[in-house]
């Protein structure tokens, strides 16, 4: 759908500042968020347009309204009962949640409310996540008939197979701070200190080289997906990598002078 021959706002706000960190923002609060066609497709786009922003340092998905995310849009798929297009829209879903892990920056999910089904999916896809204490999630597409079949792949990578199948059985939402416990979630605070936090991890984040932070990333998930051997070996193979590179040999370097890093530029 065309937003602006709809009278629509854009289903994501896309802002970015000096220091080269993004901000997703998604925009449909009266649907509290759903991931709808208009919606996922303006995900893709940026997405895409930040996979080729050189200088990007770190990217953060938040929302307006009361939810951060309400999964997918069910009136939307009632509408059209058609094989074909379910497959489109959950491959199209699917393109969104790999974007977000094939970014090479790190991304912080900002959530505060309701996050459930696809919307709790987003959460587990972003490397990092800051809640709200009145933050809640589930993959309740149970109570519907409709296992959550999608979220199962990312939620499963994050917390223990048990906790992940209760969830995923009983449609039982869990809290701001269950969700920390069981490692959904990095960080839980008061709605009020929400933004003050997540600046405290793009400040860490901001603090450490491009680079490495891009060669860490892209390993740490496809060593995930391998078996020990083949773990290892692609671990050595990547720290030998980094290590030849000038970000490291700088803050080599610079530990053994007992001085600060001063990382050089990233290279255009």
């Amino acid at each position: 759908m065309n937003t602006e021959l709809s009278g629509l706002p854009p289903p994501v706000l896309h802002t970015r500042d000096a220091r080269g960190v993004h901000m997703l923002t998604l925009n449909r609060a009266a649907s509290f968020n759903t991931l709808g066609e208009a919606m996922l497709a303006a995900l893709q786009s940026a997405l895409d347009a930040i996979g080729l922003d050189a200088s990007a340092r770190v990217l953060v998905i938040a929302a307006q309204g009361k939810a951060f995310c309400a999964g997918h849009n069910l009136k939307e798929m009632g509408a059209q009962p058609d094989l074909d297009y379910y497959q489109m829209l959950f491959a199209q879903c699917t393109r969104v949640m790999l974007g977000i892990q094939n970014l090479p920056v790190p991304v912080i999910a900002r959530v505060h409310g309701l996050a459930t089904a696809a919307g709790c999916q987003l959460v587990a896809q972003c490397d990092l996540a800051v809640a709200s204490s009145n933050a809640s999630f589930g993959v309740n597409g149970i109570d519907v008939g409709l296992f959550c079949a999608t979220p199962s792949v990312p939620l499963v990578r994050n917390i223990p197979a048990k906790q992940a199948m209760e969830m995923l059985l009983t449609g039982e939402f869990i809290t701001a701070d269950e969700a920390r416990a069981r490692g959904l979630v990095n960080r839980v605070v008061p709605q009020e200190l929400l933004d003050i936090e997540v600046e405290n991890m793009v400040l860490a984040l901001l603090g450490k080289p491009r680079e490495a932070l891009a060669m860490g990333k892209a390993f740490f998930y496809k060593q995930r997906e391998t078996g020990v051997e083949a773990a290892y070996q692609l671990a050595g193979q990547t720290m030998a990598c980094n290590m030849m590179h000038p970000v490291a040999q700088e803050g080599v370097q610079a530990f053994i002078e007992k001085r600060k890093p001063q990382w050089p530029a990233p290279a255009p």
